[in-house]
């Protein structure tokens, strides 16, 4: 499977040069993602503007590495999904549990938004004073 690899200072987004994303496929899909997840720069943007179909067990491989990076403290959000795909997701109940946006402009907020947050909640300097 093709896919285009372009980095940024807080994620790299990845799109995906095929059609349609078969369950054998997603194998090489989910490979890729976990090596951005050791790098760097963690955050992944799943770029599906030109996926027309997708197998059940690929969209469930990609949930599951989409937990995987919020396990590991990482963003992981796909974008620009079709409406075929967005149906069968749905009808696999699996759109629900998904971060995804319309626009990887939108995406790239989502990283951006989670980032601070992390930073937020994992920095020491904040305190907040509990009435009892």
């Amino acid at each position: 499977m093709e896919i285009k690899i372009n980095t940024k200072e807080k994620f790299t987004a990845l799109t995906p040069h095929v059609s349609y994303i078969y369950d054998n496929m997603a194998a090489e899909l989910v490979a890729t993602c976990t090596n951005i997840l050791a790098s760097p720069v963690k955050n992944v943007i799943l770029n599906l503007q030109e996926v027309t179909n997708i197998e059940e067990q690929a969209a469930i491989a990609i949930a599951n590495t989409q937990q995987t990076f919020y396990d590991a403290n990482a963003s992981f959000v796909i974008c620009e999904i079709n409406s075929e795909i967005e149906n069968k997701l749905e009808q696999w109940e699996l759109l629900d549990i998904l971060n995804i946006t319309p626009t990887e402009s939108e995406a790239w907020d989502i990283v951006q938004m989670e980032e601070i947050e992390r930073d937020l909640l994992d920095s020491d300097d904040v305190e907040f004073d509990v009435e009892e």
